[in-house]
């Protein structure tokens, strides 16, 4: 397992985020990446900017296009597409998720129903930080790329986009004063 720390500095002073990650690497090419960011978003704005399914790409780097197909309660379904230039070449992937909402314990559990990955499953969880008026936001991510991938090229690429998808839910959530 590889745990790192980036502190990310931003051109507002104030905006200073540290982000923890961990990796694990798994057999034929499958990896489960973590990371974490502490925020002053409360959790109705992070919960409120994580399921707005159909603007996710808005503000999410790399997302092209992010559509819920369906949704009965706290099932929901999810196609996305998302987009990397990888040494110059043009990557794009395409997911269904099936996904389930649960507010209360503030979690977000996504499965690969089909796409251009062997395995894509994880989560999103939001929790409040005892004694604080700050919340965590978590994504943990496990996947598998097809043969034609090459998840060690682009595993670097993976742990840099977690950081890139928690900024951009913690930025949007501050920003919305949901």
């Amino acid at each position: 397992m590889i745990n790192s720390q980036e502190s990310l500095d931003h051109p507002n002073k104030n905006d200073y985020r540290t982000i923890e990650q961990t990796m694990e690497k798994f057999s034929g090419g499958t990896r489960r990446l973590a990371a974490q960011l502490t925020t002053s978003a409360s959790f109705d704005s992070l919960w409120n900017v994580l399921t707005d399914y159909d603007r996710l790409n808005l503000y999410i780097p790399n997302l092209l296009s992010s559509k819920k197909i369906y949704q009965k309660g706290n099932n929901v379904h999810l196609k996305q597409v998302g987009a990397q230039d990888f040494l110059g070449i043009k990557f794009s992937a395409e997911v269904t998720m099936d996904l389930f909402e649960d507010k209360k314990l503030g979690l977000l559990k996504f499965n690969l129903i089909k796409g251009d990955f062997r395995k894509f499953e994880g989560s999103w969880k939001v929790q409040k930080i005892k004694d604080t008026s700050k919340n965590s936001l978590i994504y943990d991510l496990t996947v598998q790329g097809c043969q034609w991938m090459p998840i060690g090229m682009i595993e670097k690429r993976l742990k840099r986009d977690l950081s890139e998808n928690l900024i951009a839910v913690d930025r949007q959530a501050k920003s919305s004063k949901n």
